[in-house]
């Protein structure tokens, strides 16, 4: 693998990850355009924001505003690696995420809330690398961000409930029953129910107990079953479902059924 690697999905343009394993690698001072969220996998680093200088260690993350002047010197005889994302600021203010302003100011978490980001910052993350869906990758972003800014339960803000909310729900289900084959982001999603992504995910959740993408897994799965007794080729099977390639779609298929396709293949 590369020294410096970056990550990219075309439905995303808001998105961009890089993964550094290169321990003499430092940062003059600098800026991003992107809010940028690290996270430390190995080493330490003394990084440098507007005249203050603090230490980030081993399972930290540290976030940066967009144009903010900072800069990153690991520490001597240690191995560095770590892992950024960069979100481009016009996203976020178009999920509308409450205290976005909470983001303003670089910060290092506090051990419990480090602990819940970094989850899911890797998720975001292993997602954007392993090439899942545009669904699934932004949806874990917004958990990330949503988790970063939000302080107190009573920070959230109220949903619609009842039968509105019921309502946008029931769009979804029926939107993503029609294309579960197909690459669906929840940019189509907001344009179907005219709900921003942010709320719908957290409807969705709240109804269903899963997120878009994992509803529209499962309905894939429950396809390729019916396709497998049919003794189809089962990488045949697993482009039609919608999955990137056969490694991927058995790794989906054995979480949900317990078994991979060619077992229950040869099962049937």
């Amino acid at each position: 693998m590369a020294d410096v690697t970056f990550y990219r999905d075309e439905a995303l343009p808001f998105l961009e990850a890089k993964r550094c394993r290169k321990s003499d690698l430092a940062y003059q001072k600098h800026f991003h355009e992107e809010h940028s969220l690290g996270l430390i996998d190995e080493g330490e680093t003394q990084a440098w924001c507007e005249g203050m200088l603090w230490r980030v260690e081993s399972g930290r993350m540290i976030n940066f505003p967009p144009h903010m002047l900072h800069a990153c010197q690991p520490a001597e005889n240690a191995d560095w690696k770590y892992r950024m994302l960069f979100i481009k600021p016009e996203w976020l203010e178009h999920i509308e995420l409450p205290h976005l302003h909470h983001l303003q100011i670089p910060f290092l978490l506090e051990d419990g809330k480090n602990n819940a980001c970094r989850t899911l910052f890797n998720r975001t993350m292993d997602s954007l690398v392993r090439n899942e869906s545009s669904l699934e990758i932004e949806t874990a972003l917004i958990e990330l961000m949503h988790m970063l800014i939000i302080k107190h339960e009573s920070d959230i803000v109220h949903e619609p409930h009842g039968a509105l909310k019921q309502k946008y729900v029931n769009r979804v289900k029926e939107y993503i029953h029609a294309y579960y084959k197909d690459r669906i982001t929840l940019e189509t999603l907001e344009q179907e129910t005219g709900v921003g992504r942010y709320h719908l995910i957290r409807l969705f959740k709240k109804s269903t107990h899963l997120p878009p993408h994992a509803y529209q897994n499962l309905l894939r799965i429950n396809h390729a079953k019916i396709e497998l007794k049919k003794q189809r080729p089962i990488a045949e099977i697993a482009v039609d479902t919608g999955f990137y390639d056969q490694s991927h779609f058995t790794k989906a298929f054995a979480r949900i059924v317990g078994a991979t396709p060619q077992t229950y293949a040869l099962s049937i």
